[in-house]
Parts: structure tokens; sequence; C-alpha cells
């Protein structure tokens, strides 16, 4: 139903027009067809008169075509289609490996002998740096199992062991950046090379220890399975290597990166290495994503595309790891900074709901997940020790690679220079589309760019309305204590964010269309608001190739799709209507941007909302996964606004959409969907840190000004502890932890510089811990130095892992310490922390701080602060700890150990 403004002349020589039978009413003007008239204002403009005319029966609604979209035909068709796309990702994500491949033959890679291998490893149980699991078991099987391979390699190759144990510190601005001091750690480092030797190498790496209290089956035992099998194929093969191959099966990871420290900057091995692969995980399972390449080196995307039997890669990926929007990092990293090698990074993403928990078990990571990867790493690994580009990689350092899987079948990749070029010429053909309107006299006389530009703004408001809309919903579900409601549940986020975003976006067009564009043909409309779609993918694209970035190439495939299939249907919509045939030429059309689309929406969800669950007590997990769903609801959903214009109607589809919003909201506000699952085939904990600590606080005499004890809780969600005081009654807000303002990181013995994410925590009163062997750390001595500042000289021994905090105070700054480079490093909120981990064994730990005073204050010129963290044996249990962790429901995961913190001032 349409509202009509001309004037009564004008509508009768339109009427009366719309009633010519035969070939002359075929043959109606373009103009008439695309634009049949100017509308009365511009966009904004004074108010219009209008006057009811019945759908079908003259005016603007028959002309063109005489005829309107079905709406019922429309929204199933879309739903099919979009449900036909996800089916086909899903289909592709599921095939693992490609069926029929030589498995377990000579010379091929076996994962029944990897995953041997890894339920050996993970049987051992938590490998913590420093403790007899990770520095004697693993480190001795490791050792057995080379030694074995070694016994069986043919006599073209040569394999050398050795067992490093370095001590080093370096600086990382991870985690808003501390500083990392290691001691006696372990690698075992494994050299397969030509008989007579060889001068380059390329480096293979994994990690065998693992977070507390996790087998890390995943992270990263499964890597290091398929690295020894790997070094067992390639040693018994009768095919001469050119270069080296490097394996480095590192025993702190965990421990921010120090063993891949250690090896790169001290070993005599790493002068050879001229590139890496890295093995990884953020999840458990499923298909191992090349998510980081290069810096720049384009032919090691080359090899990989060369080689890899079964490829999984996305420089999108890359871009958004590297942009630092997901709070990781991995040994990638050090090699690239310490050691300036190009390299690749692989790493499982599914199911990261477990990964560093209790549930990353060797029987969740399926056989055909550790066949592509090891099928990937032995043919990777083989092309580059062949590869005569590796000898002299260093001319080959030029430019960023485009690359990307299509449905893991195979890669593309192409220079980023040629990237560009494409990018530009597609930017091209739509100005060239758009300006012919834009410019064109025809057009001009039918108001084109009037409605373009109010389209535009049109479309922008329905965007921006979508969104807002959202985010109030998100925040007021996490302001009513549901938030995470979906975390268990995802399809409960779709149901509320993404009906929404869908609602709001057809409620705003809906209203222009009823309201301003009253007289223009429902065809006219459809064509000027796919440019308007067109447009903005179009500006995107332009902004996303001038600042070099690879992942533009989505938004050319955005374009230039779409493009060619507007000009492909334009011709039978004008003749025929947006009748059934349109619809699917159109949506065959949109294959390729939707399916890719669809094929990365599910790495985003597939990464990000695990991550949600663990990502601190300060960033809303609803605020931010609403603005992810709106953001995908805006794109895919650009290309379909016409079919609001070309639609009879409209209402039914809204009041179905707005229905499930309603309900689904209605649902999550009464507590209907609990956010945890304690399911042994899919877990989704809860994570929460408990450490039984007892805290000493001395004052600048030496004397103890303060002494307490409890356990410290942490919970790793935006809920906190809500959803475990039902089962816990004496945590609540009641034992809120109170942060201690004079002490740095607020008093705590935080393992990590990760304060600014968890500002909620509990302490629950309990008596003092008494470790068997407890941490000391004493005053070495105090110097006045000739350029007039203080050096503080300390020692201290303690367990495996201690970190140390230091603030000064006012008047006084830290001018350089014993540390890293030399240079102090402060972390997020101004205090300076120091993460310390040793092996078995360790010397004691002796380190200087200079502090340059400005002006002496009464309360001394600096705070330090140390907290020793046992991780393993006897003392890292307590009674209490224990009896607490017993009462956690068994959905959640409750890493718990034993803690002490002296606090000094100086």
């Amino acid at each position: 139903m349409e509202w009509a403004s001309e004037s009564g002349a004008v509508r009768r020589h339109r009427i009366g027009g719309e009633r010519r039978d035969g070939p002359a009413a075929a043959q109606q003007p373009e103009r008439e067809a695309l634009a049949p008239e100017p509308l009365a204002d511009a966009c904004g403009g004074g108010a219009r008169t209008r006057k009811r005319s019945g759908e079908g029966s003259g005016g603007g609604a028959r002309r063109g075509t005489g005829t309107g979209l079905s709406e019922a035909r429309a929204a199933l068709g879309l739903a099919l289609y979009l449900l036909a796309l996800r089916a086909l990702v899903q289909l592709s994500l599921r095939q693992l490996v490609l069926r029929g491949a030589a498995v377990g033959h000579q010379g091929e890679f076996d994962a029944h002998q990897a995953r041997d291998y890894l339920e050996h490893i993970t049987s051992i149980g938590p490998r913590t740096t420093g403790s007899p699991e990770n520095e004697i078991l693993t480190v001795h099987y490791l050792l057995e199992q080379i030694k074995l391979i070694e016994a069986q390699s043919n006599s073209l190759h040569k394999i050398s062991v050795d067992v490093q144990r370095p001590t080093g510190s370096f600086s990382i601005d991870f985690l808003g950046g501390f500083t990392s001091y290691y001691d006696n750690i372990t690698n075992v480092v494994v050299k397969l090379e030509p008989r007579d030797g060889a001068q380059h190498a390329v480096l293979a790496n994994c990690h065998f220890d693992s977070v507390a209290n996790s087998p890390g089956a995943s992270d990263d035992a499964v890597s290091c399975s398929v690295m020894l099998e790997v070094l067992r194929v390639l040693s018994t093969s009768s095919e001469a290597l050119h270069h080296a191959v490097i394996f480095l099966f590192n025993g702190a990871e965990e421990n921010v990166l120090q063993a891949s420290h250690g090896f790169i900057t001290q070993h005599p091995w790493a002068s050879s290495v001229r590139a890496f692969i890295n093995l990884e995980a953020a999840g458990v399972g499923g298909k191992e994503l090349v998510f980081q390449t290069g810096p720049e080196n384009p032919w090691l995307v080359q090899a990989y595309v060369s080689a890899a039997k079964h490829p999984f890669a996305s420089v999108v990926a890359q871009e958004v790891f590297q942009s630092g929007i997901i709070p990781s990092d991995t040994d990638f990293r050090i090699y690239r900074d310490f050691g300036n090698i190009p390299g690749i990074d692989l790493a499982f993403i599914e199911n990261g709901y477990i990964y560093h928990t209790k549930y990353d078990t060797a029987d969740r990571i399926l056989t055909d997940s550790i066949q592509r990867a090891g099928d990937n790493i032995l043919a990777v690994l083989k092309y580059l020790a062949t590869s005569d580009m590796l000898a002299s990689s260093s001319k080959y350092q030029h430019g960023n690679m485009v690359f990307f899987d299509v449905l893991g079948l195979f890669v593309i990749a192409y220079p980023s220079r040629v990237g560009s070029i494409i990018n530009y010429m597609v930017v091209m053909a739509v100005v060239l589309y758009l300006g012919r309107k834009l410019l064109h006299p025809k057009y001009k006389t039918a108001t084109y760019t009037k409605d373009f530009f109010c389209g535009l703004g049109i479309t922008l408001i329905s965007w921006f309305t979508s969104l807002v809309t959202v985010l109030i919903i998100a925040v007021f579900i996490s302001l009513i204590g549901q938030s995470l409601s979906w975390y268990n549940h995802f399809y409960v986020s779709v149901c509320l964010y993404g009906t929404a975003a869908v609602a709001k976006i057809i409620f705003i067009h809906t209203l222009a269309k009823r309201f301003y564009y009253v007289n223009a043909s429902g065809q006219y409309l459809g064509e000027v608001f796919f440019d308007v779609s067109l447009f903005v993918h179009c500006g995107f694209l332009t902004a996303l190739t001038y600042r070099g970035l690879c992942s533009a190439f989505i938004s050319a495939v955005w374009v230039a799709f779409p493009l060619l299939t507007k000009l492909c249907v334009q011709k039978d919509l004008k003749q025929h209507g947006a009748g059934g045939k349109y619809i699917a030429f159109y949506l065959l059309g949109m294959f390729i941007p939707y399916l890719y689309a669809l094929y990365l929406i599910w790495a985003v969800f597939e990464m990000f909302t695990p991550i949600l669950g663990r990502s601190g007590s300060e960033i809303p997990p609803d605020v931010v996964l609403a603005s992810i769903l709106a953001g995908c609801t805006i794109i895919l959903s650009s290309y379909f606004i016409n079919f609001i214009y070309l639609a009879k109607s409209t209402k039914r589809t809204m009041l179905s959409l707005t229905l499930v919003c309603t309900v689904t909201f209605l649902l999550v506000c009464s507590g209907t969907f609990f956010p945890y699952s304690s399911n042994s085939a899919s877990p989704k904990p809860k994570r929460v840190f408990l450490q039984h600590t007892t805290r000493t606080f001395h004052d600048l005499d030496g004397n103890v000004a303060k002494r307490d004890s409890g356990v410290w809780i942490n919970g790793f969600d935006y809920t906190g502890m809500s959803h475990i005081t039902p089962h816990i009654p004496e945590i609540n807000d009641t034992v809120r932890a109170d942060c201690e303002e004079n002490a740095p990181l607020c008093g705590f013995p935080w393992y990590l510089p990760v304060h600014f994410l968890i500002r909620k925590n509990w302490y629950l009163p309990a008596p003092e811990v008494s470790p068997r062997e407890p941490a000391h750390f004493r005053l070495v001595s105090k110097e006045q130095t000739p350029w007039d500042s203080i050096k503080l000289t300390f020692e201290a021994t303690g367990p495996s892992h201690m970190s140390f905090y230091v603030r000064t105070h006012k008047g006084a700054t830290l001018s350089q310490w014993s540390l890293g480079n030399g240079t102090p490093v402060t972390s997020k909120g101004g205090d300076y922390f120091v993460f310390y981990s040793h092996g078995l064994q360790a010397s004691t730990w002796r380190f200087w701080i200079e502090v340059q005073v400005l002006e002496e204050q009464p309360e001394g010129m600096v705070t330090v602060a140390i907290a020793a963290h046992y991780f393993s044996g006897e003392d890292k249990r307590s009674s209490q700890l224990d009896a607490l962790r017993e009462k956690f429901p068994d959905w959640t995961f409750p890493s718990a150990w034993v803690c002490t913190y002296n606090l000094f001032v100086f």
C-alpha cells in the first residue's frame, strides 16, 4: 500500500498510461521503469500531502512490472540460502583430512603413533616448569623416544641431541608490559641433518610444559607428539635433506615464552636457523590455523601453499591477532623480535572453552586432527629443508602476502602489491558504474543523486540504531546480572542480539519506504539501495587498501561479485520483476561473498566466544558479543536491504523477528539459561583461581606492620562469584578484597600482571600457610652511586615461580636495574612487575635496582614485594584449600595453589 502526493492531472496521466495494453505498454521508457518521477521534496524537506492509493491498482506499485516481491518467498529463500551456506561451512570444517589419503604407509605420517606419544606425555600429569613431572619425567620420556628414533634412522641422516638449561632475562610489552627472568629451565633440542652436515636450518617448535592443574593435551603436548612422529618419518626417509631440521621441545613456554628466548639467544644451533614453524593451541583439536607468517618473507607463505596437504590459513587471522585484540602471545614473537627470523605460526582453535583447564585431555583430540596437523607439518618441513630459498632467505624478504584458504581445499596467495592493484581496479569499476548514474542526465531527471544520498543516510541510520539497540539490550542484561547467559547456548545470543539487529534494520527501512519513498517503484528503490550498499563496501575497500591491510581482499570480494551479479540480473529484473527466477540468480551471484563471510564469521566466534568467558571482570562480554553480532548482521544484510523495497510488505517478517527477540529476552532475564556446563562431552567450565596465601607487610624499620592470611579468589569472567555464592555462601560481597593503596598491585600476589583486567577479588579468611621450603628475600646491600642514585641489591630463593613488584614513592624514580636490557619497564598502573621462574635446581636469584631520589620522603623511597607460588609438590596444597575446592560445583574449574607474599619499604 502506498501514498500518492502528485497532482490529479499527473495521476490521471499515469493511470491512463498504466491501462495501456500490448507491445506499446511493454516498451515504456527506461526512466519510467527505474525512476518514474522525482520525489516531491529533498531528503529532510518539508511535509508532504499524501493520498492513499490501493496496491496494484495504479500508482507507483504497478510501474515497471506491476508486481512486488512476495514477503514469504523472499524470507524463506533468504533463510534457506543462509542455512545452506552454513551447512557447507560446517561440512568443510568437519572434513579434517581427505579420505583415501595414504595413512600409516612407509614415509607417511602415522597419527596412531603420534597419539601414543600424546597419551604417554599427558599421563605424566600437569607439567609446570620446575616440577619433577616437567623437568625429569617428560624430559626422560622425550629423550627415550628420540633415542629409539635415532636407532631406526636412515644412514643418510645424522641426529644430534642436546639438553639445554639456559638462564636469562628480557622485557616484553605483553599484558601491559613486564620483565621476565628465568634460571636453569629446560630445552630438549634435536638436529636432523645430512650426514655431511648443513649450514642452514629450519626450526620446528613446540612446548611440553603446561599451566598448573591442566594435563595440557592440546597446549601443547599434541604438537610435541606430532613433532616426534615427523622426526621419525624424516629420519627414516631415503630422501636426502639439503638443510638441517631443528626440533625444539621447549619446557617453559607457559612461563610467558621463556624457553624459546633461552634457545634463540643462547643456543649455538640458533645461528643457523633461517625460518621456523611454531605449533601452538588456542583450542582443543579441530583444524590448525595458520594465523601468523613473516614478518614479510612471502616465500614462506608460498612454501605452505605449495606443500600443505590440508591448508587452513588466513591473513585476516594474522592481522586480527597482531592487532592485540586477542590477549595471547606465542613463541613466534620471540623468534621474530629476538632472533629476527621469519616463520609460520599455527594453532588449533576449536573448542577453546576447555583450553588451559583440567578438561584438556588426550581423548578430546580427534585422531584426524592429529593426522591433518602431521601431514601439513611434515610436508612443509620437508619442502623447506629441500628449498633453495632457505639458504638465502634474506634475499626474499620483501612485502607481505594476501593469503586465504577456500573451504580448506586450497590456498589463494598473491603479493600485497598485486592485491592493491586488484582492489583499486575494483574501486574504479564501481566509480564508473555509480558515476554513470550520478552524472548521466537521464538519472539527474529522476533525482537519482538525491535519492542515493538520502538512501545512504537512511542505511547508515539503520545500522547505527541497530548497533545502539543491541548495545542497550546488552548493557541491561549485564546490569541485571544475566551476563554470559549464552555461553553454554550460543544460539541464545543469535536469537537475542542477532534478531534485534535485523528487526531494527528492517524497521527503519520500512518506515522510509512507507513515509518517505512514497511514489517510487520498488524496482527503482531496490536498485538505489543496492547501489548504496555497494558504495559503502567500496568505501571500506578503499580505506583498508589505503592503510595497507591485506584483509582488504574481503571487501574486494564483497564489491566485485555483487557488482557482477547486479549487471547480470538487471535486465531480467526490468523485464520480469522480482520473482523466483530473479531471487535465484541474485542469490547465486552472491554465493561466493556470503559463503566466505560465513566461513570467517565461524572462525571469529570459534575464537572469541570462549575468550569472553575468561576475559576478566572489567570487559562486559555481552557488550562485546552484541557488537560483533551487530557487525556481522550489518555485513550479511547489506545486499539484502533492497529486498525490503522490492517486497510488498515486511510486517510478518518484522513481527516474527521481534517475537523471537522478545521471548529470548524474557527467558534470559528470568535466568532460564545457565552459562556453564559440566557435560563431560563438551564442558564449558567457569574458571576460578584459588590462592591460599599469607601476607606480611613490613614498615620502613623492617618491623611487621600487618600480617593476615586467607584464600584469595579470582573469577576470570564478568559475573565474578555470583554463580558460586549459592553453592559456597561464605564467598560473598562481605569478603571482597580491599586494595592496599600503598602497595604495588594492591598488595596481592598476582601471578601475572592482569590486575587491570580482574578488579573483583575475594579474600576469604583462612589459617596461615607454612610451606616446607619457604621463600627467603633479603636486602644484600644499599649503596650510593657516583651519579647520586641509590643501588639496592637483593637476594631471593624460593619455589619455581615467584613474582617481584616495585613501586617508587613520590620524588623517586627507578632509573635502571640488572634485569632485561637494563631499562625498567612499567606495567599498567605504573608499578613494575618481574616474573621469575627456575628449573629443578637453581642458584640464588641475585639482582639490583637503582633508584634516583629527587627529594627525601619520610615514608621511604621505594616499596618492593615478592610473592612465592607453589605449583607442584606437597607445598602446593593445604587442608583448608582442599576443603574449599571440594565445595565448588562440578561445572567450575578451580585451579588452586599455595603462595606467600612479603612487602618491604626502603
